[in-house]
């Protein structure tokens, strides 16, 4: 008796439009010293390539836990403003910083939770100013301290981006839902369902958010997740994209093509 087995197919071929190449880079956390030495191995990257029509994704999450966030936000800004193809994503810890620049108590307190003391440190504020008081009157010295140009630029982080069959977002995505119909609250904070759930949308996300563990990129069928926690490892890492080819870049050892 013969028993047939179904074939395994092989992954789908996820893939950017012809001439494009996109570089994508994962949480910084205030260490703006690894931004610049991804975007000189960037640089070297790319220009070991053919031409192509160059795109930068920064993930989100510029700021926190790292020792110079208000540098991060500065270069970051003034990156963007010298092309429409460096774009930000705003992520959740972006979310808490505004609320509490605008004066929210809540979120001052969120922030100082989410490793927010190193940013405020950053933007010239004394551990006396952080440590005492009310949350309310921290709130209210950053209404007055933080430079509005970083808040608009903050503020105008896109909620997500697709280039082909890739989608880059913050967190992730809710399965099941129309991509129009995403809530900020899922693009910027979701673990779960999207970390384990199949979803069938013939999208690869590319996220940061959840550290991968071991400080290694986190491969998955449907999504990869480049958040390898820079501020402590010292690595920090991107990924390039183009066709149907992609490559990782990191700040430490590179764990070669996938």
């Amino acid at each position: 008796m013969f028993k047939f087995l179904a074939r395994r197919q092989p992954p789908p071929a996820y893939t950017v439009p012809d001439g494009v190449r996109v570089y994508a880079i994962g949480d910084v956390h205030g260490r703006y010293d690894l931004l610049r030495a991804m975007l000189d191995l960037i640089d070297a990257d790319d220009a070991a390539r053919p031409p192509a029509e160059v795109h930068l994704i920064l993930l989100g999450d510029l700021i926190d836990r790292g020792p110079q966030s208000a540098e991060t936000v500065e270069f970051a800004r003034r990156l963007a403003t010298q092309t429409s193809n460096v774009q930000l994503l705003t992520g959740n810890h972006e979310e808490v910083f505004i609320a509490a620049a605008e004066g929210d108590r809540g979120n001052a307190r969120a922030l100082l939770s989410m490793g927010g003391a190193p940013t405020l440190l950053s933007y010239g504020f004394s551990r006396e100013e952080i440590e005492s008081g009310s949350y309310q009157d921290l709130a209210d010295l950053m209404v007055e301290r933080i430079p509005r140009d970083h808040l608009d630029f903050l503020r105008a982080g896109r909620r997500y981006i697709q280039f082909g069959d890739y989608l880059f977002a913050h967190a992730g995505i809710r399965p099941g839902i129309d991509l129009e119909d995403q809530s900020d609250g899922d693009l910027r904070w979701i673990r779960r369902p999207f970390l384990d759930t199949p979803r069938g949308d013939g999208l690869l996300v590319i996220h940061g958010h959840t550290p991968a563990r071991a400080i290694d990129i986190d491969l998955k069928n449907e999504r990869i997740g480049i958040d390898t926690l820079a501020y402590e490892s010292g690595i920090l890492t991107a990924i390039g994209i183009e066709g149907d080819s992609r490559w990782f870049i990191q700040t430490g050892e590179a764990p070669g093509a996938g």
